[in-house]
């Protein structure tokens, strides 16, 4: 937007774990049903326990983890191919999904800042065909920023989009 820390980055972080709860919350579950009561009542060992919980949640990686990275980090690896995409590990798809979503994320601000781009671009021709070369565009143009955003009801959309392409 072209306004330092707006919001604070506290916000975003809390607003992060926040939505990492609410996306994860139907894996800690699964983890916590198939791999922590069992062992809480004494019918697996750690082991069994560890191997269980590790079930879900490489189920919700695959689902989250794009193919060509997952082959990247295969191939990487230098170990052997697995048959199929459940026998992929841990080791594996934990580096396969972080660059799945990073990609993710800067697809999600290119998608952003574009928009926010173009009305730099206008305000900064409006500024010069006027003759105000020395007004700096980014003092006129972030309150439109601001004001799209909200028009657009960007949170909602943001967030929503976020949470929608985690299956939610």
């Amino acid at each position: 937007m072209g306004s330092g820390e707006t919001p604070p980055n506290q916000v975003i972080v809390g607003l992060s774990l926040f939505l990492t709860l609410f996306v994860m919350t139907p894996t800690f579950n699964a983890i916590y049903q198939e791999a922590y009561v069992p062992y809480e009542q004494g019918k697996i060992n750690e082991t069994e326990a560890l191997n269980k919980a590790a079930g879900p949640l490489k189920t919700f990686m695959l689902g989250q983890t794009r193919e060509k990275d997952l082959e990247f980090m295969i191939n990487l690896s230098k170990s052997p191919r697995p048959k199929n995409r459940s026998e992929v590990g841990l080791t594996v798809l934990i580096p396969s999904f972080i660059l799945s979503e990073i990609k993710t994320g800067f697809e999600i601000g290119f998608l952003i800042y574009i928009p926010f781009l173009i009305i730099d671009i206008v305000v900064a021709s409006i500024l010069v065909s006027l003759g105000m070369v020395f007004l700096p565009p980014v003092m006129v143009s972030l309150p439109f920023k601001v004001i799209l955003f909200i028009i657009a009801d960007g949170w909602t959309l943001l967030i929503g989009a976020l949470v929608k392409s985690f299956g939610g």
